[in-house]
């Protein structure tokens, strides 16, 4: 066990959680660290699974695919819900519109009703009616709406400039670690409005090729041409040696910015929930979500036209994983990345390109028409 790899490791566990057909499954995020086809086929298997399924996960499309109940923990209470996770989602953000709606018609209601008690109160004809309303304005209450316990980070790329006619051109780029080839031969174009996810078996094989197109590793062979238009950012999938220092998190910050005021550094931070004395917190101490949140504030605050991201969900939780999400889809520029949640591919690329040991295919398409084509089935066969 102690030789496996982290996706491995996570395939053996479940394999011995499932053995045995138990009568209760308890799953505490079962996808981390598993590859797109591990996470498919556990969807598949809990979605016959003819027992009781509790999980904790992170995905949502996992979520939507295996739960017929969803339990909320917020408000400092827990409630269940009737339906997968998108339906909760919509049931209880209308929950929350009502409340706000009908506090609106009770506070607007009670505005007219002081109005006409102001102004016929010391009205002898209007004196009755007068008392019969402040007894109304008593019995209309305005609902106390709790504050939420979640906590959406703003995530948004703001590029400095659009991309020029020449982005990223890579041609017969080759490399092999450790006696394992990860691709050969690789040509690549990348496009205006691409964002491209790169999707295989081989999670090294992607790490290594956004290595080579962010300068931090050198192709075995073959050309990289990178426009001189072009500005990028690169999220690495590994960040520990980022945070190896003793510096505060406005100071951390402050290195990667051009704009060195602490008033600006303080403004990203916020966005991305570290506020106050938060921000003073020493970056080596920040758990494993903090580092990410961290790590985009730094791509933020580069105003780069070309965004490079291994595996940037890992580590968020759900609030901050949609607004990532929502953060990727409102870019205006090149974007590539890699990832094993499913929703976050299939709501942001345009584009498909799956690295395997014996070729590559690239598709003009979104993930869930990639993953449904049988033509493109039968071409993957060949390249693994």
């Amino acid at each position: 066990m102690k030789e496996l790899e982290g996706g491995e490791k996570v395939r053996v566990l479940l394999s011995q959680t499932l053995f045995g057909n138990p009568d209760i499954l308890l799953l505490d995020e079962p996808t981390n660290n598993l590859d797109i086809k591990s996470i498919d086929w556990l969807e598949n298997f809990l979605s016959r699974f003819n027992n009781t399924v509790i999980v904790v996960s992170h995905d949502r499309h996992f979520l939507n695919n295996v739960c017929t109940h969803i339990a909320d923990i917020d408000f400092n209470e827990l409630k269940l819900y009737n339906g997968n996770y998108e339906f909760w989602q919509q049931a209880a953000h209308l929950a929350i519109q009502l409340k706000k709606d009908q506090n609106k018609k009770n506070e607007d209601k009670v505005k007219d009703l002081e109005e006409f008690v102001r102004r016929f109160s010391a009205n002898a004809s209007k004196a009755r009616q007068a008392t019969s309303r402040k007894k109304l304005i008593d019995k209309l209450t305005i609902e106390d709406i709790p504050k939420t316990s979640r906590r959406f980070p703003y995530i948004e790329f703001k590029p400095d400039r659009e991309v020029g006619n020449i982005i990223l051109e890579m041609e017969n780029v080759s490399k092999t670690i450790d006696g394992i080839t990860l691709f050969n031969d690789l040509n690549l174009i990348v496009n205006h409005n691409d964002k491209i996810a790169f999707i295989g078996n081989n999670d090294v094989a992607k790490t290594a090729l956004f290595q080579i197109i962010a300068g931090e590793l050198e192709p075995d062979s073959g050309k990289v041409n990178i426009g001189v238009t072009i500005t990028s950012a690169y999220f690495p999938k590994e960040n520990s040696k980022y945070f190896d220092t003793d510096l505060n998190l406005v100071d951390w910050l402050r290195q990667y910015s051009k704009d060195k005021d602490e008033t600006f550094i303080r403004s990203f931070l916020g966005r991305m929930l570290f506020s106050g004395e938060e921000s003073l917190k020493q970056a080596s101490v920040l758990s494993g979500g903090e580092k990410v949140r961290c790590m985009l504030s730094r791509m933020m605050c580069s105003g780069a036209n070309m965004l490079i991201m291994d595996e940037p969900t890992n580590h968020l939780d759900l609030e901050a994983i949609t607004s990532l999400n929502e953060g990727v889809i409102n870019y205006s520029q090149v974007l590539l990345f890699a990832s094993h949640d499913h929703e976050f591919i299939q709501t942001t690329a345009n584009r498909i390109i799956e690295i395997g040991p014996n070729g590559v295919i690239d598709k003009l398409m979104t993930f869930d028409e990639y993953m449904n084509d049988s033509e493109i089935a039968e071409r993957r066969k060949e390249i693994y």
